[in-house]
């Protein structure tokens, strides 16, 4: 008998790359990240750089939170299009905002080359369609502001779709020569493997359960009480940060993946594309690296765990349907089938920065379809904020904006 997996296809593909201890003493650290999964490791990654000494702790594994579930597509087109991104705090910001995801594929790129990841980052075009005609003149708008904003894109009829990608019923899309693909988990991994041979301390297993917030140093302390004192710590706890943070400010869902069985013939036009949609929720796919094709999408707005993974199988039948629509001549046979949390801003955008209930603290939350690029960004702002310096883009991150 053949099951499904219910486990992230990471986890099964990459198995434990690393293992950490849990706490067991007393600490003092300069820099202290909370949050061990691609978030936490960018930053570990940064602070090692500029020379601080640091500490990274995770209440799981390491990358067994959101990490494990990402379909990791590196895109820098936010959730909310520019032209209404533009209309929400304005052009210069909302380009800034965009510019910044495109550089940070590269940057992405480039950390990965440096480590020497596994993690088979590569670039890749983006296809960014109408799922029904009645989207098209919105698109048509979106694909107007990129190109006055100077982005490389172009319009690609139904047609077009159809011949070079083998993608049917569509209504024409945007087509973006900046976009990528890794494996999320086997870059955490490497990231935090690497720092940890220069010096970085990281604590799995170590759930903290209290914060002592000073003007000029915190102390974490961890369910078997031992304490962390740093003189700053950083969040990168994702949606975890709603158990502390009392602001209504990240909308919760679950979203769904499959992935099917390898196939090296089955899908040759999409290895080199992302590919997502207009519909509400949008869909979003891609290949792995190992010849796979990956769907997601048909989010809930819910987070509970139970009634979530109640619909695992509904939800499969359902993005398979949407699959052979889309790709009517694939051969795909599900392999892996998941579920995952995420969160949504109200502008599509993260929250980077500090907050006035937490002194002594930065949070770096990815949230939405960004996540991955968002904490590259994070990763960059988050050094300049300990140099002492300002960021462009702090005002359209910051809290209670």
């Amino acid at each position: 008998m053949k099951l499904k997996s219910p486990e992230p296809f990471w986890l099964v593909k990459d198995g434990i790359k690393h293992s950490y201890p849990s706490l067991r003493e007393n600490i003092e650290t300069e820099i202290l990240i909370i949050g061990g999964g691609i978030t936490g490791s960018f930053l570990a990654h940064q602070m090692i750089k500029d020379g601080f000494e640091t500490v990274l702790v995770d209440r799981r594994e390491i990358g067994n939170g959101s990490t494990s579930a990402t379909t990791s597509m590196l895109q820098y087109e936010i959730d909310v299009p520019l032209f209404e991104l533009s209309e929400m705090i304005g052009k210069e910001g909302a380009e800034k905002a965009y510019w910044a995801c495109y550089d940070s594929i590269d940057t992405l790129g480039k950390v990965a080359k440096q480590i020497k990841s596994e993690c088979g980052f590569k670039k890749k075009e983006s296809l960014y369609f109408a799922a029904f005609k009645k989207d098209v003149p919105n698109l048509k708008k979106e694909f107007e502001a990129r190109k006055v904003a100077k982005f490389p894109v172009k319009w690609l009829s139904s047609e077009e779709i159809s011949k070079t990608f083998k993608i049917e019923n569509t209504f024409g899309g945007i087509l973006s020569e900046q976009g990528g693909s890794i494996d999320a988990f086997c870059l955490a991994h490497d990231i935090l493997h690497y720092n940890y041979k220069k010096g970085l301390q990281v604590f799995d297993k170590t759930d903290i359960i209290k914060f002592d917030h000073k003007k000029n140093s915190v102390t974490a302390t961890t369910e078997f009480g031992n304490k962390i004192k740093a003189k700053k710590v950083i969040f990168c706890n994702g949606f975890e940060s709603t158990e502390i943070i009392k602001d209504d400010f990240v909308n919760l869902l679950s979203t769904y993946a499959i992935v099917g069985e390898q196939n090296e013939k089955n899908h040759q036009e999409l290895n080199d594309l992302l590919v997502w949609n207009t519909a509400e929720p949008y869909i979003y796919m891609r290949t792995t690296d190992d010849n796979r094709v990956l769907i997601g999408g048909e989010d809930e707005e819910f987070v509970n765990a139970k009634k979530r993974d109640s619909l695992l199988i509904d939800k499969e039948q359902k993005l398979v349907k949407k699959l052979n629509k889309y790709l009517p001549d694939n051969d795909f046979r599900t392999d892996f089938v998941w579920a995952g949390t995420f969160g949504e801003t109200k502008d599509g955008l993260p929250y980077i920065g500090e907050h006035p209930d937490f002194p002594s603290a930065y949070f770096v939350l990815g949230f939405g379809g960004n996540g991955i690029t968002f904490s590259v960004i994070g990763m960059e702002m988050a050094s300049q904020f300990l140099k002492g310096k300002k960021h462009e883009l702090s005002k359209y991150f910051k809290f209670r904006r």
